[in-house]
């Protein structure tokens, strides 16, 4: 018998590279929770306002790759456009900026050319008002998500509570954004980058009183307030593993997951290696000792 057929190695190094691109696999930040569209488009017949969102969006997305929060106008008069965009507290620069970069995009496509709009992808979010564009409260609820499954058993909601009061408390003194866990609870909150401690504490302090209200008992919770939102997430078996909570310096969790995924890929791209020159060197010997027995 000699070495096994191409198909063989091939289908060996197709599973490798499977097992290692699934491995691989981080989370996408850049999926849609909602957009807010003004009802209202623009006039434009000479491409002024167009210009003005486009120079906006380019400022937008290159300030991406140095701050999670950046805000600015363009244009001048009547066709004077603010916007902003804030990425989570807990995303790199590098995948800040990926996030970013999808959204002017995605607003064209999901708003066309209104007045106005907001589109928040899991990661990060983009808004922009042309001038005169009414302001609404920063505790107006814009959106909210729970969910589909209710924990059962006593002493879910105080756990759960617990944990929004700790997050509550820990956004105001991680100056905007603060993420933890408490007894397999979950939580994160971040406000608007130029929204000062107090109010802050304030509009966190109101989207959980509404995840209380508008959740009950569910599994997880997100609420998106105007200059703020909060998330919450239990898990049965424990919190998967992250490194310690953070509020300034939210690198340490993604840092703690990206840590965890090359220790996976190294042991699964080493366990298939040496299933491979296991299997090779076992063929190799059967074939030697069927040459011995045809002499």
């Amino acid at each position: 018998m000699g070495f096994p057929s191409k198909p063989f190695f091939c289908s060996l190094f197709l599973s490798t590279f499977l097992f290692v691109s699934l491995s691989q696999s981080a989370p996408d930040y850049s999926t849609l929770i909602y957009k807010g569209c003004a009802k209202q488009a623009f006039q434009d017949p000479n491409g002024v306002y167009s210009q003005a969102i486009s120079a906006l969006f380019g400022s937008l997305v290159s300030q991406s790759t140095k701050t999670k929060f950046f805000k600015t106008t363009t244009g001048t008069g009547q066709t004077t456009i603010t916007g902003l965009f804030q990425c989570r507290g807990d995303l790199s620069n590098t995948d800040c900026y990926n996030c970013v970069s999808k959204l002017p995009i995605l607003t064209d496509k999901l708003c066309g050319k209104t007045i106005a709009a907001r589109i928040q992808l899991y990661g990060c979010y983009i808004l922009y008002e042309v001038a005169g564009f009414a302001q609404i409260s920063g505790m107006e609820m814009l959106y909210k998500t729970c969910g589909a499954k209710n924990v059962a058993g006593s002493g879910y909601e105080e756990r759960r509570d617990t944990a929004l009061s700790v997050m509550q408390n820990g956004v105001v003194s991680g100056h905007g954004f603060y993420a933890t866990n408490y007894q397999s609870v979950y939580v994160l909150g971040q406000c608007e980058g130029d929204v000062g401690d107090s109010d802050c504490g304030e509009c966190v302090k109101t989207a959980v009183q509404k995840a209380q209200v508008e959740c009950g008992n569910a599994i997880s919770g997100q609420i998106y307030l105007h200059k703020c939102f909060i998330s919450y997430s239990y898990y049965a078996n424990g919190v998967p593993r992250r490194s310690s909570s953070s509020s300034s310096s939210s690198n340490s969790i993604s840092s703690g997951t990206g840590q965890n995924t090359r220790k996976t890929v190294a042991i699964i791209v080493g366990g298939a290696a040496g299933v491979g020159f296991l299997v090779i060197f076992l063929l190799f010997a059967r074939g030697l000792i069927k040459k011995r027995e045809d002499f």
